[in-house]
């Protein structure tokens, strides 16, 4: 539910599902930070709440937790940093909830002000910026031009090219990326539906999408599978692959047709234009094929619920999507609704395959360009019940830091909660939120606390 700003039913019981799984904690995490603060910034959407420790020693380290457009401020993560003796902004950026109005770009002058709320905190010496989800394309993005300067946001290659506004943001001192992807931006990529081949039609006279039976992902005759696990045949996957690479580009080209009307003066509005693209959000393979991704490519860090680390190929446990078919047919949870701005800024990609050939630096949105210029030292995890082993284990690979740490956590869905439905037996992940924060917290005090 964080991929996109529309509100979504799945979302909801979701979010029922964290809330009462976090009562069933008990006493300890009611104890953890009980009293956060709001914090206003400019302009007005954006803002946060400031988690501390409730006891103990004044805080040293800042962490700094945001998304691209998702409400962050009663994320699971602050209270739980914050029980583990750390100072925790968790903001909303100016695109609060809502996809259509981001400006990629300016994101990063909502994680300026946190940063620099948080570097005037009394006692704090270190802030380090935390990326879950798609927070892990905002963050690493920040990083990556608060340290390399405005060239990296910028050249011919860019989609969307940054400002003189992102000269000089001061830098984290560490990144940690929460089970993030490949960037927004990709993951747009990897959810369009490729049977649509028409869009040209659809965008000049809203014509009915023409749909090509031989990509449609939830044709039977394909390998769809309504009722669990679909398989489909490597020639089908290469096809696949290829048809949401050559859907994107199509829609690229419209969206820079558009944007070059409307700055010629001959759009039908001044500043931006409607973007909606039918079945763009809900046709992702690897939901509906656990084959797909399914291990890691080499052995790595595993975290198991009692505990213990050890070094192995890790499979992920996550459960198939039958139901993406019903998502992908409707308006709520099958289209995107964008503007010509928002999409190119933020959702838009240059490829050849949705899957092994992208051009990850065509957009500034993209988790894999941005680690690749950062040094800080950088801890990388990835939720064995998601679908993101091999994308953070790539991400962890082609790092620049010479600092980094990549760990899997056993049973855990994105959410760093338990994958209950994933269990063989009752409570085989139930250590996985303890597990998950402890690790963390020591990955910090090992480098940041000097009063230990």
């Amino acid at each position: 539910c964080l991929f996109r700003g529309q509100l979504k039913m799945k979302c909801q019981f979701y979010k029922i599902f964290m809330l009462v799984f976090l009562l069933l904690l008990g006493a300890d995490l009611s104890l953890a930070q009980s009293d956060p603060r709001f914090i206003p910034f400019s302009p007005n959407p954006v803002k946060g709440a400031l988690y501390s420790p409730d006891s103990g020693e004044a805080p040293q380290v800042a962490i700094l937790a945001i998304h691209r457009t998702s409400n962050y401020m009663a994320y699971l993560g602050c209270r739980e940093l914050a029980s583990r003796g750390y100072l925790v902004l968790c903001m909303n950026p100016r695109s609060d909830n809502n996809e259509a109005i981001v400006n990629w770009e300016k994101n990063a002058l909502d994680i300026k002000s946190g940063m620099e709320f948080l570097r005037a905190q009394p006692g704090i010496d270190t802030v380090l910026l935390w990326g879950w989800s798609g927070g892990g394309g905002a963050t690493s993005f920040y990083q990556a031009v608060a340290e390399q300067g405005i060239s990296y946001c910028q050249g011919d290659n860019k989609l969307v090219e940054c400002g003189p506004e992102l000269e000089g943001l001061p830098p984290a001192d560490g990144l940690i990326l929460v089970d993030t992807n490949l960037g927004i931006a990709a993951g747009a990529l990897s959810r369009i539906n490729p049977s649509v081949v028409n869009d040209a039609e659809i965008f000049a006279s809203n014509a009915a999408p023409v749909i090509d039976a031989s990509l449609d992902p939830f044709n039977p005759e394909n390998g769809y599978n309504p009722n669990g696990a679909s398989s489909y045949s490597d020639a089908f996957k290469s096809r696949y692959f290829s048809a949401q690479a050559r859907r994107m580009n199509e829609l690229v080209d419209i969206a820079q047709g558009m944007l070059a009307s409307i700055e010629q003066g001959a759009g039908v509005y001044s500043d931006d234009a409607p973007f909606i693209i039918v079945k763009g959000a809900s046709a992702e393979l690897m939901k509906l094929d656990p084959g797909i991704h399914h291990a890691t490519l080499k052995t790595q860090k595993f975290l198991a619920n009692d505990g213990s680390v050890v070094r192995r190929i890790v499979e992920s446990v996550r459960l198939p999507e039958p139901e993406l078919a019903e998502q992908d047919s409707s308006l709520a949870d099958g289209a995107l609704f964008l503007t010509v701005r928002s999409f190119l800024g933020a959702n838009a990609m240059r490829a050849n395959d949705s899957m092994q050939h992208i051009d990850y630096c065509s957009s500034n949105n993209s988790t894999r360009c941005a680690v690749q210029q950062i040094s800080v030292p950088l801890l990388i995890s990835a939720m064995q019940a998601n679908r993101y082993l091999q994308y953070n284990e790539q991400h962890f690979e082609q790092a620049k830091s010479e600092d980094k740490d990549f760990i899997i956590i056993e049973g855990a869905l994105h959410g760093q909660v338990p994958c209950v439905p994933c269990e063989s037996y009752p409570g085989q992940y139930s250590n996985v939120t303890r597990n998950f924060f402890d690790y963390v917290s020591e990955w910090i005090d090992e480098r940041y606390q000097t009063s230990l």
